[in-house]
């Protein structure tokens, strides 16, 4: 894995996390600039989940099993988008804390991808 992506990745989602966590405290819905921020993630783990397949098929293997390693990226590629669709529904300040802790999950799901890859 590419470690310099993995950290980017973490990065944003927790920017993401604190800028919707910011929107949330000022009793803010998710908005549409806070949608550009989820498509700007959700890309990044999108470029790692492309990366993560293209090394497993090179045959390289993850420390801790190629199986767990596949959960977890599309668990991280998941991650965000499907908070921003759930805050699409609820569309009062519980929307943008949905998408935090989606920023936030997405993070944690970075430092577990770093570990299984061998890191």
């Amino acid at each position: 894995m590419l470690d310099a992506l993995t950290l980017v990745t973490g990065v944003a989602a927790l920017l993401l996390a604190v800028w919707c966590g910011w929107a949330a405290y000022r009793d803010q819905p998710t908005k549409d600039w806070h949608f550009i921020g989820m498509a700007v993630v959700s890309v990044l783990a999108l470029v790692q989940l492309v990366i993560g397949i293209v090394q497993l098929a090179r045959g390289q293997k993850p420390a801790q099993g190629t199986t767990i390693f596949v959960a977890y990226l599309l668990g991280a590629f998941a991650c965000v988008p499907a908070a921003g669709f759930m805050s699409l529904a609820e569309r009062t300040r519980w929307g943008s804390v949905t998408v935090a802790a989606g920023g936030v999950v997405l993070a944690v799901l970075e430092v577990r991808l770093y570990d299984i890859w061998g890191g």
